[in-house]
């Protein structure tokens, strides 16, 4: 593709992670049943995979919440542009997310769902950008540290485009340069 400057994490690399974390979420559950909260739109080809892998019993809700709108980086501004449908009071939630940046949007998801009584409330996600967090936030599951770039694939849009790419890549400077804080 034109726009890949370089491929950071390939379709195997992710598969295989994918995989392994969806059979220590297993050894952790056993038999409980399992909210998978999707954060859409980026989380979705994450969660399609890691269920296939999940052997405890699971139910899917979905959040979208947004905070970058065509931007590269966080605005900071959070919004809940569509809430979940069931509720999660005495439920073990599993936050789905596909990258925690500044911490900032989840910080802000986890002290609304915590509101919501669960039994219990963890995050996993594919990837996690800790050289960029602005606030404190404990991850249960991560599939990938990645460095400070801008990414893009497996989920990751650039004005919602690429998200189906089935590996994450930095794209080229000329595609995004003017676009960056």
């Amino acid at each position: 593709m034109d726009i890949v400057e370089r491929i950071v994490l390939s379709e195997e690399q992710i598969q295989t992670r994918v995989q392994e974390l969806g059979q220590a979420i297993s050894q952790d559950y056993g038999d409980e049943c399992i909210t998978l909260l999707c954060i859409l739109k980026g989380g979705l080809m994450f969660l399609c995979d890691l269920a296939k892998h999940i052997t405890s019993p699971v139910v899917y809700d979905f959040m979208s919440v947004s905070s970058y709108g065509d931007a590269t980086q966080s605005s900071g501004v959070v919004r809940i542009t569509k809430d979940l449908e069931e509720s999660i009071e005495g439920k073990h939630v599993i936050i789905v997310e596909d990258i925690i940046d500044t911490g900032l949007t989840l910080s802000y998801l986890l002290n609304n769902l915590h509101s919501r009584n669960p039994a219990s409330l963890r995050i996993c996600t594919l990837l996690n950008k800790e050289a960029h967090r602005k606030v404190e936030i404990a991850v249960d599951y991560v599939g990938f540290d990645v460095p400070n770039e801008f990414l893009v694939g497996y989920g990751l849009d650039f004005k919602q485009l690429y998200r189906n790419i089935p590996y994450v890549f930095v794209p080229k400077p000329e595609y995004y340069q003017d676009q960056v804080d």
